[in-house]
């Protein structure tokens, strides 16, 4: 069947096809239903673990008891399934999340087949990857075709208002250029491997645990800083990595894991034979999953870093800081005990007077018009927006507002010009840091 019937085929729906599904966001692309979307799905995977973890996910979903989903999983687990997908043409979107060292030819051969594609970030996670990532999107314009990660992170609300502020100059000002020791934005992550996906204990792959396949911190989670440091910055600009770009520091550590809590993590009681380089004294895992950048975008200062440990104080989770600084204030995302580690947005302007009280209950109604029920209160930290429950949607739930915006730009042609140059930018900054880390 060749790419022109295939295409003509499913001319007005879309199915999806998943392909190697060895991380849990695969799952959660379809823990929702989107309308224009088979109830089919082709899952084109090697047998083992990774797979059949996937298919328990979709299953629970399916027979959960608050809005089940009703996903056909149709499976093949031949040796030979990359080639399977590509000349069976079972559908028309290929959603990628797994082993990142596979994912560029993942990716590549994909949208060469003709399919578009829904992959799970990092796209790239080291140079030689980002090449090929350069050469895919140059085929997928050729091609008409979509290619998109999946960047969650712009859904969660306490980002999306620290965006719509610093777009009222009579509060925030203008973004500082900053300085290499005081950046004029700093997005901090802090994630654990111990979690809970669903209600239940994360059960992740050893090959998670091997930075050759996984990627290393400072390629994998600081990929949804760098997004969020262009996206709020320099909104709806298209940028370019050769000249907006320069990397000027960057340094990567690991965490230590014993035998016990890999074994907690991944169900195996032994670390697998490829992991081997990096244990230490038989019972100690270094994993390089931290990383720091200190870098500038179009002259204005920035730094994101990444941290994990293994498991969470009780009651908190994975967790955000971020700030923007401005002439007239700086916007503040915390989430750590004091606000319950559940995220919180906070306005502390340079001088907290009278009339900057007045101003910013003036433009608020901007962002009412916008955000329905969003009010301000003082706190010893600023002002403190206050965000109805019914905005905050939760991690999981973003997949399903990135994937629907994923069907829309495959529907209606209408991704913005600066997404493609944009994502080009952030898998430069990301891979060049690595680059200069592991120099370090």
């Amino acid at each position: 069947m060749t790419a022109a019937v295939a295409q003509s085929d499913f001319k007005n729906n879309i199915r999806f096809i998943t392909l190697d599904p060895g991380h849990f966001h695969a799952a959660l692309v379809q823990k929702s239903t989107y309308k224009g979307v088979d109830s089919v799905v082709h899952v084109y995977a090697p047998a083992g673990s990774d797979v059949q973890l996937h298919l328990d996910r979709i299953k629970g979903f399916n027979n959960r008891s608050a809005s089940p989903t009703k996903w056909k999983q149709v499976v093949y687990t031949g040796h030979d399934f990359l080639a399977r997908m590509l000349t069976e043409r079972k559908g028309n979107a290929v959603v990628i999340a797994g082993n990142n060292r596979k994912k560029d030819e993942y990716i590549s051969q994909s949208i060469a087949g003709g399919f578009h594609v829904l992959a799970d970030k990092p796209m790239a996670i080291n140079k030689s990857g980002f090449d090929v990532l350069k050469q895919t999107f140059e085929v997928a314009k050729a091609k008409d075709l979509v290619l998109y990660d999946i960047m969650t992170e712009r859904y969660e609300i306490t980002t999306m208002l620290q965006k719509e502020f610093s777009l009222l100059p009579e509060v925030f000002g203008s973004l500082v250029k900053g300085t290499p020791d005081d950046p004029a934005v700093t997005k901090e992550s802090v994630h654990y491997f111990f979690k809970y996906v669903s209600g239940s204990v994360l059960t992740r792959p050893a090959w998670f645990f091997d930075v050759t396949q996984e990627g290393e911190g400072i390629v994998d989670v600081t990929t949804h800083l760098v997004d969020l440091i262009q996206w709020e910055c320099f909104p709806e600009q298209a940028l370019d990595y050769k000249k907006d770009v320069q990397v000027l520091a960057a340094k990567r550590w690991s965490t230590d894991l014993t035998r016990s809590q890999f074994s907690a993590i991944t169900k195996q009681d032994k670390f697998p034979a490829y992991l081997e380089n990096i244990i230490v004294e038989d019972t100690i895992l270094k994993v390089f999953s931290n990383g720091e950048i200190n870098y500038t975008l179009k002259g204005v200062h920035a730094k994101v870093s990444v941290t994990w440990d293994y498991k969470a104080p009780e009651g908190a989770g994975d967790s955000h800081y971020s700030i923007m600084r401005g002439t007239k204030a700086n916007l503040v995302i915390e989430q750590g005990k004091a606000q319950g580690y559940k995220p919180a947005l906070y306005i502390q302007p340079l001088h907290d007077d009278k009339a900057f009280y007045n101003t910013l209950k003036d433009q608020l109604e901007k962002i009412k018009q916008k955000y329905p029920g969003i009010d301000i209160r003082k706190t010893t930290k600023g002002w403190e927006v206050q965000i109805p429950d019914h905005y905050k949607e939760g991690h999981e739930a973003h997949f399903a507002r990135v994937t629907q915006k994923f069907l829309d730009y495959v529907k209606n042609k209408n991704m913005p010009d600066w997404e493609v140059p944009n994502m080009i930018t952030k898998y430069f900054t990301t891979t060049e840091a690595l680059k200069m880390a592991s120099k370090n």
